[in-house]
């Protein structure tokens, strides 16, 4: 599988630690460095994209808002899962993980349902370390409420119950909605994309967890405060805006091309794309220095 993506020169097969140390002896220390300087300023001015992007309103709250405001909250030693779908885009994207900490993410990108379930791995694991999952409202009916079950059943086990759930829920199975609209410039498909809406931490709370609700973006700081610290596993349901592009660093022309053919055949919820699309590129047009 070595060079499977990009062509290598060299490939060096073995274990990454003894394989490096046997290396560097065999490199020269550059003295030049400026490139090193340019990847520096490049990740500040993408830091401060990413602010300016999670700050914009939207309908109730900015899926980005979330992982923002939860970045500098991260307890030290934590452990993060994501599930599948456009949570995983802000989780990628927003979070900025510490040494010491631990991640994982849906296989492939696309088996929804892994979230909670890895989560629980990871308690079993490290039952002394936080635990936070992300998980978007198509995984959690699918399957991930039911292992909330399964929480509750073995919390008790665990010396540090501080198990986070974050439920993205904007009633609507948003990667592949986005997807639809960006790679193949078709409508959103209502028939297949609409999801009920349930109380998911009305269902944590039934069970004996704590369930907390967010439909203010300003509430975001405080709920991630509460949740962290509520000393018991935790259902947080965020009631995000679906009409937030996951815009990527750098749009396509194709891309941008697919996105007005979607908008020419008339997507349903076409005023809140593009509405959302606009607040997004001019957020990092138009930010505070």
């Amino acid at each position: 599988m070595l060079s499977i993506r990009f062509a290598h020169d060299v490939n060096l097969q073995g274990d990454v630690g003894a394989t490096l140390r046997a290396l560097m002896p065999m490199l020269d220390q550059k003295t030049d460095t400026g490139w090193r300087e340019d990847i520096a300023k490049g990740k500040d001015k993408w830091l401060g994209t990413l602010r300016d992007r999670a700050m914009v309103p939207a309908n109730p709250v900015n899926p980005q808002r979330i992982f923002h405001e939860l970045s500098p909250r991260l307890p030290d030693n934590c452990i993060l899962t994501s599930d599948s779908g456009s949570c995983a885009n802000w989780y990628a994207r927003d979070v900025q993980m510490r040494r010491g900490m631990k991640a994982s993410l849906s296989g492939g990108l696309a088996s929804m349902g892994a979230g909670v379930p890895y989560a629980i791995a990871a308690k079993f694991a490290f039952p002394d370390r936080p635990v936070i999952a992300s998980v978007g409202d198509g995984a959690m009916q699918m399957n991930n409420m039911a292992e909330l079950i399964t929480v509750a059943k073995y919390r008790e086990r665990w010396p540090n119950q501080t198990f986070v759930v974050c439920v993205l829920n904007n009633e609507d199975l948003n990667q592949v909605t986005w997807e639809q609209r960006v790679m193949e410039g078709n409508p959103r498909a209502v028939i297949t994309q609409d999801l009920p809406n349930v109380p998911y931490h009305k269902f944590a709370e039934l069970i004996g967890l704590k369930g907390i609700y967010v439909d203010d973006p300003d509430r975001m700081g405080d709920a991630w405060d509460e949740a962290l610290s509520a000393g018991i596993p935790c259902v947080l349901e965020v009631k995000t805006d679906p009409e937030v592009p996951p815009l990527p660093s750098h749009i396509s022309f194709e891309q941008a091309e697919h996105l007005m053919q979607t908008l020419a055949k008339g997507d349903p919820d076409e005023a809140g794309v593009i509405k959302g699309s606009v607040k997004q590129v001019l957020s990092s047009v138009f930010a505070d220095d």
